[in-house]
Order: structure tokens, then sequence, then C-alpha cells
């Protein structure tokens, strides 16, 4: 068994692989590099067997998405830790290290993220994961340094160590065995939040999810969908509902959920008045698709409930997000 594995699942990434991947193999010791192909059409693999012999290429047969990507080739891994890295990071000299610092030093850390900040504009976070994520009062996830659309300049005020709710899929380390205790990523999310609701789980438990901002990478963002795309805001919306139905308690679902419900359709007639209609109609089809699987997500519930009952609220944001930002202008 390695310590540590730095594991990329690619699809369709050729041209991303030959401008993030030597940063990767440049800045990294003391760990495997991996790549996952989850099914490309393009030349990846073959960029990937005749520029970069030295990393590892795991093949899957088809594209599983980002959970069942991850799922699938992390089996195939042996390691103490899994450092799960998004294909379109530049990462920094001694990345690495600070970050597996802390899973060495703190037995009750789970998982740890570094500080992600713009590729495109490196005195910027990065909308995906900037400082560290949380979540606030209705479930509503964002982060130290982002919130909504609004990203912060960095200035070293999130140059601390600490912890947080969650921690960005883009780039973490997480012990492999807290990875497997929960059966990886639900495979439902097929992307975006999954590692959210993986945190919350953790949450669930004695262990921590911790952010360290001695460690530094850059990240293009949106690689694969954009943040605007209907597509992503189908998967946002639905997968939001799936996580607060899956982790609050009864008696929160009973405020929470009718809030979120009224505050989604809120956002679907904005998008109708901005002449988005497909928006729009991503947030209905992700609805329709989250009352499709509700016994399905029923089951997850009760199988979490009844394992993990409680979970801890030191780093929820006790307010509501939304109000904050659009009627009170707190943008950062």
């Amino acid at each position: 068994m390695i310590k540590t594995a730095v594991v990329i699942l690619n699809y369709n990434g050729e041209k991303l692989l030959r401008q993030f991947l030597p940063s990767v193999l440049r800045n990294t010791t003391d760990a495997e590099i991996i790549v996952a192909d989850n099914g490309s059409t393009d030349q990846s693999v073959k960029v990937l067997q005749e520029e970069f012999p030295q990393v590892r290429l795991i093949l899957l047969d088809k594209n599983y998405g980002f959970c069942g990507g991850y799922n699938r080739a992390l089996k195939q891994v042996d390691a103490t830790y899994y450092l799960l890295l998004n294909s379109d990071i530049e990462v920094t000299p001694g990345w690495l290290e600070p970050l597996v610092e802390i899973l060495d030093t703190k037995p009750t850390v789970a998982a740890v993220q570094p500080k992600v900040l713009s590729y495109h504009h490196k005195e910027k976070f990065e909308y995906a994961g900037a400082g560290g994520g949380l979540i606030d009062l209705l479930g509503y996830p964002f982060c130290r340094g982002r919130m909504f659309q609004k990203v912060e300049t960095d200035h070293g005020q999130y140059n601390d160590e600490r912890e947080i709710f969650w921690a960005t899929g883009a780039c973490f380390l997480i012990r492999s065995k807290t990875f497997f205790r929960f059966g990886g990523f639900d495979e439902d999310f097929f992307a975006h939040m999954e590692e959210i609701d993986l945190c919350w789980k953790i949450n669930r438990t004695e262990d921590k999810v911790f952010y360290c901002g001695k460690s530094t990478i850059y990240h293009v963002g949106a690689g694969t969908l954009g943040y605007e795309s209907p597509r992503k805001i189908y998967l946002n919306f639905r997968n939001g509902l799936t996580l607060i139905y899956k982790h609050l308690s009864t008696s929160e679902l009973l405020y929470k959920f009718p809030a979120r419900v009224i505050l989604d359709w809120v956002a679907a007639v904005v998008f109708l008045l901005k002449g988005q209609f497909k928006n729009a109609e991503a947030v209905l089809k992700a609805h329709n698709d989250f009352i499709r699987n509700f016994r399905l997500n029923r089951e997850k519930r009760k199988k979490i409930h009844r394992e993990f009952p409680t979970y801890s609220t030191d780093n929820i944001y006790n307010r509501l997000i939304i109000l904050d930002y659009y009627l009170l202008q707190k943008k950062s």
C-alpha cells in the first residue's frame, strides 16, 4: 500500500491534461500520480500513454460521471490517502505536504482542502472551494471568499487552518477508510454537491473536515459545464433538494424544505423574467426528478439517520445567505 495517491478523473480532457498535468508531476513528491479515464472519446488515452508514461492510467469503460468514475477508480487504488484533483488545476510547489501533514498529525480530521484561487485571475478566489465550504440555515452551500457569483480578492485573509463544513471536490485529501466507510460518493448525484453530501456524513461522526491555507492551487473552473449552463443548474437544484432531504432532521425539514422549494420557484421565475427559458425549465425538471426519486432518497435518508443520528452544527452559518447577499448587500 502506498501512502498518498493523487487521482485525476478525466473525460475528454486531452488539452487540459497537456496544460495542467506537468505542474502536478513537477510539484508533487512522495505520491503516486494516477489518471482515471472516464470513457473519453477524444485522444486523452493516447496522450497519456505517449506523453505521460510515468502516470498510472486506469481505464473505465464509459462515462460514469464524477461520482461513479471516482467510486470505480478508487477501488483500484491501494493507498492510505486519496487526493482527488480536477484535471483543470495548476498546483504550486509544496502544495501537497501541508495537506498530508494535517491528516498525519490530526487523527480526527478525515478530509482537508487547500486554498483555491482562480487560474485566470490569480489574485482572486475561485468559485469551487475558495477558502473552505460552509452551509447556511437552509442548507445553501457557500465558501469563505465566495458568495453566489461574488468572489473576493486574496489578501491572506484565509491563510488559516480551521474546521469547515465541506471540502471542495475540485481538490481534497481524504482518508481512504473514510471514503469507503460511506460507500464513496452517492452516484445518484452524478456530479455537483456529492462532496457536500460526503462531508455532511463525516460531520455526522466524530471526525472533522478541514481547510489548510498553507496549500494553494489554481483552478480554471467550469471546465466541463459552464456556471450558467442549464445542465449545471438542473444538477444543482435537484441535488440541493436531495442533499437537505437526506440530512436534515424531521423537525428541520418541516419548515426548511418548504422554504427551499419556494425559493427555487422564485429562482425559476427570475430566469423566466430574464428570458432564460432553458434555465427555468431546468429548475422545473430538477423538482420533477426529485419527486420521481423520492422513494430511493427516503431509503437513503433512513439509513443515514439510523447509523448516524445527529450531525455537528458548529460550521453552519445560522443565517440565510440569500437574504444577507441580496437584501443586506453582504458580499464577503
